[in-house]
C-alpha cells in the first residue's frame, strides 16, 4: 500500500509546517494551528497536513475547526490511512465504527515495523506474549504440543517466539507487509500470509491453537472474527487472546488512543455465542502508556470436542 505523503511537496510549506510544530511543542496550540492552516493554502491536497491540523485545533479546544480539518483529510484520502474518521468519532461528529479502516491499521504498522520490537518491549514493557503463553500452559495438559498453531496479527513474531518451541507447525497472518518481512527474517513461522482480519479466512488444516496477542485493540465488534476462529478450530482446540479492559456498562468502546477496549461480559457473550467455552479470563497489566499501566484481559477459550 502506498504510504501517506509525509511531505507537502512544497519546500516553503514544509518549512512553515515545521515552524507550526515548534509552536505546538512549546504549548502555543492555537497559534500553531493558525500557522499550519495558512500553510495548507500552499498545499491544499496534503491529506496528512489536514489531519495534523485537526490535532492542533483539538489541542486548542476548537473542535469545530478540528472536525472540518479531519473531514477534509478524509475527503482527500478516502482510504483514511491517517484515521481521521476515528478522530471524528471520538469528538462525537460521526457514529463510532465497529472497526477502524483497514488502511489505517495497515499504514500504522507498516510505519511502525522497524522500531516495533524495541519500542513495545523495551520502552512500553509489553507483556502479552508471555502472559498468553503462561495462561495456555496453565490450561493445557502437561508438556502439550500443538500440531498447528495459527498466530493472528503475528506482527514481527513476538508471540511466535513463544509458540515455536511447542508447535509442530506455526503459521502467522498479519495485515502489514512490513511486519511480515520482520517476522519472516526471524525464521519462526512455517507459513506467513497477508490477511485483513475484518475479512478473515483461513484455508488448510484446522489449527488446534489460535492466538491473537494485542490484535483486537484494532477490532471493535469481535463477533465476526470470533465466529471465524470457532469455525476453523479443531475439536478441543484452544483460542488465546488479549484485549484492553473496558469497565462494564458497554460492550466495547473506542479510546482516545484510537484503540478499542472490551468488557469482560461482552467477551463471555461473544465466545459463548460462537460455541467456545471460557477456560480462564484474568486481568493483568499488559503494557505501559504515557507512564500509566494499561489493564488488559488475558483469555483462553476452547472449542468443545
Amino acid at each position: 500500500m502506498k504510504p501517506l505523503q509525509a511531505s507537502s511537496g512544497d519546500v516553503l510549506a514544509d518549512r512553515r509546517a515545521d515552524y507550526a510544530e515548534m509552536l505546538f511543542a512549546s504549548g502555543d496550540h492555537a497559534p500553531a494551528a493558525e500557522l499550519l492552516r495558512g500553510t495548507l493554502e500552499l498545499a491544499p491536497a496534503w491529506a496528512l497536513g489536514w489531519f495534523r491540523l485537526g490535532e492542533m485545533y483539538e489541542a486548542a479546544g476548537d473542535f469545530s475547526s478540528a472536525s472540518h480539518a479531519w473531514e477534509t483529510a478524509r475527503g482527500l484520502d478516502p482510504q483514511d490511512r491517517a484515521g481521521a474518521g476515528l478522530k471524528l468519532a471520538l469528538i462525537g461528529q460521526i457514529p463510532e465504527p465497529e472497526a477502524p479502516p483497514s488502511a489505517f491499521v495497515e499504514a500504522l504498522f507498516d510505519r511502525y515495523a522497524d522500531k516495533f520490537d524495541a519500542s513495545l518491549v523495551d520502552k512500553l514493557g509489553y507483556r502479552v506474549p508471555g502472559l498468553l503463553f503462561d495462561a495456555l500452559q496453565a490450561q493445557a495438559q502437561a508438556a502439550r504440543r500443538f500440531r498447528l498453531a495459527l498466530d493472528l496479527g503475528c506482527g514481527t513474531g513476538l508471540m511466535g517466539e513463544r509458540l515455536r518451541p511447542v508447535s509442530d507447525r506455526l503459521e502467522g497472518v498479519d495485515i502489514s507487509a512490513a511486519m511480515l518481512r520482520k517476522a519472516r527474517a526471524k525464521r519462526l513461522y512455517d507459513r506467513l500470509e497477508k490477511v485483513d482480519l475484518q475479512d478473515f479466512h483461513h484455508a488448510g488444516d484446522a489449527p488446534d491453537l489460535v492466538t491473537a496477542a494485542d490484535v483486537f485493540l484494532y477490532v471493535g465488534d469481535l463477533a465476526g472474527v470470533v465466529a471465524a476462529v470457532s469455525r476453523l478450530l479443531a475439536p478441543g482446540g484452544l483460542f488465546a487472546f488479549s484485549v484492553e479492559k473496558l469497565a462494564e456498562g458497554e460492550e466495547y468502546a473506542l479510546q482516545p488512543s484510537r484503540r478499542y477496549a472490551h468488557a469482560e461480559g461482552y467477551l463471555r457473550r461473544v465466545l459463548g455465542g460462537a460455541g467456545l467455552k471460557v477456560l480462564s479470563l484474568d486481568e493483568a497489566t499488559i503494557r505501559q502508556d504515557r507512564g500509566q499501566a494499561v489493564a488488559g484481559l488475558i483469555v483462553v477459550a476452547a472449542l468443545s470436542p
